[in-house]
Formats: structure tokens, sequence, C-alpha cells
């Protein structure tokens, strides 16, 4: 994982230089984007009695200060171009546990593990840009 200060995002690949965003033949992309808050990923740090930096769960974007919606078809933008719909949430995977005993069980309930997205409009998204939910 590298933590970067900007990014692209296209609806046909998700973030730039992520070959897991990329959309399939025949694919919904319902997974381009991950998200995972600040606040989440602490309170299951503090759960499992560990510190370890946000980009080990391996989610593309932190958001602070941001309650993400847990209800899909929710859209999203961020920054002045960036429209993301909340597909799902994103399941936390085994590779957790090998990282702290526990933390698979503390990223499950309530959408602590995140929450998956679908690119709709993409654009060039800087740290400090504005997240909020875009009203239909």
């Amino acid at each position: 994982m590298e933590v970067l200060d900007r990014i692209g995002i296209t609806i046909e690949a998700g973030l730039d230089g992520d070959f897991r965003g990329r959309v399939k033949p025949g694919g919904k992309g319902r997974r381009q984007v991950t998200l995972l808050e600040r606040g989440d990923w602490a309170a299951a740090m503090a759960e499992v009695g560990a510190d370890l930096p946000w980009q080990d769960r391996r989610a593309n974007l932190l958001v602070d200060g941001f309650d993400l919606p847990q209800i899909p078809g929710t859209r999203l933008r961020i920054g002045a171009d960036v429209v993301l719909e909340v597909t799902r949430h994103t399941d936390p995977c085994d590779r957790m546990d090998a990282l702290a005993p526990g933390l698979f069980a503390a990223l499950t309930p309530d959408w602590r593990g995140g929450a998956c997205t679908r690119v709709l409009m993409g654009g060039i998204i800087a740290v400090g840009d504005e997240i909020r939910i875009q009203e239909p």
C-alpha cells in the first residue's frame, strides 16, 4: 500500500494504478473504491489493543470527520468532481487476524470495515477534500 496526497479516479479503472478497481468485462464495479472511517479504525485498534497504520486495512481512502452512510445506493461527492455510489460494506479478510488477533471480528460490526463504492464520476481528489452526501 502506498499513501498519496492526490490521486485520479476514473469510471473504468477506479483509482489510478490500482488494478483491483478496474471494471471487469461484464462486471458491475461494485468494489472500485473502498473507504474507511478513521474513527472506526481507531475503535477497532482500541478493541484489539493494537496500533497499526490505517493502510494495513488495505482500504483505498481514509475519511475523517464524516460518517459513511450504510445504505447502498447513497452517492458521495468528494472534492469538486468525484462521485461514488455506496454498494455494500467491505468485508474484512482473514489477513486482518494475522495483523492483530481479533481484528477480523473487531472490523465486522456496523460496517466498521468500511464501504465499497462504484465510480459514477471521475476526477482528481486530494487530502483535505470535502466529502459529502450528494442529493439526487
